[in-house]
């Protein structure tokens, strides 16, 4: 067979066909994404990590090129701790919002990167800001990105209030990734969910099989 024109389904690039969101709850935030990682159309990794921290109470949400957006957060991480240090107190989220986009609006030809940047900050409460493909950037209660992404806007519109309790958005969260998961071949694994608010991080990982089930509501 030749390879050149009928291109083995292994030899892509590393991406993350995904669905990552975050969400603001009266505290805090949730932010969660599936966990799958593909080369081509082979599933390279299924227990991918994509909810990377760049900060104590700083994380973002990776799609894209994994490459990309691993070098990226990187990058952010050590600015951000150097700012800290200057600061002597915890950057504030839409400062780790401004490096995203800074990097991904500089080398937006170059790169192939989807962020969501949230979390808490005492002065500020839970933030969420999104930096699509192209660098922009856009603070909101709620975002979603991914692959994923375009299945649950439905879902996302008619469920999402202001004021939830930490519950009710870990669960507004995991319906909308197990929503996406179902739809969408390019995301699947587990849910991984992390919250944020003024007593820490709280990482909870959800098995495929928990998932809830749209059929079943």
């Amino acid at each position: 067979m030749d390879t050149m024109t009928n291109p083995q389904p292994f030899e892509g690039e590393h991406r993350m066909g995904t669905t990552i969101m975050a969400a603001v709850f009266d505290g805090g935030v949730v932010m969660g994404a599936d966990s799958r990682t593909t080369t081509g159309s082979y599933i390279a990794n299924r227990v991918t990590d994509k909810i990377t921290p760049v900060y104590d109470n700083i994380f973002c949400c990776r799609s894209g090129s994994a490459a990309d957006t691993q070098a990226i957060s990187d990058y952010v991480t050590l600015y951000l701790n150097l700012h800290g240090n200057e600061l002597g107190e915890q950057p504030e989220i839409k400062t780790a919002a401004a490096l995203f986009q800074t990097l991904c609006y500089q080398n937006k030809n170059a790169l192939q990167a989807g962020i969501i940047v949230a979390g808490y900050h005492p002065r500020t409460g839970g933030e969420v800001y999104t930096i699509p493909l192209g660098g922009a950037l856009v603070k909101s209660p709620w975002t979603i990105g991914g692959s994923g992404s375009s299945y649950i806007y439905g879902f996302c519109d008619t469920n999402f209030r202001d004021g939830m309790t930490k519950q009710e958005a870990m669960d507004f969260v995991t319906r909308a990734i197990s929503l996406a998961i179902t739809r969408d071949g390019s995301s699947g694994g587990v849910c991984r969910l992390c919250i944020i608010d003024k007593t820490g991080v709280e990482r909870v990982m959800v098995p495929g099989n928990k998932l809830p089930k749209a059929y079943e509501d």
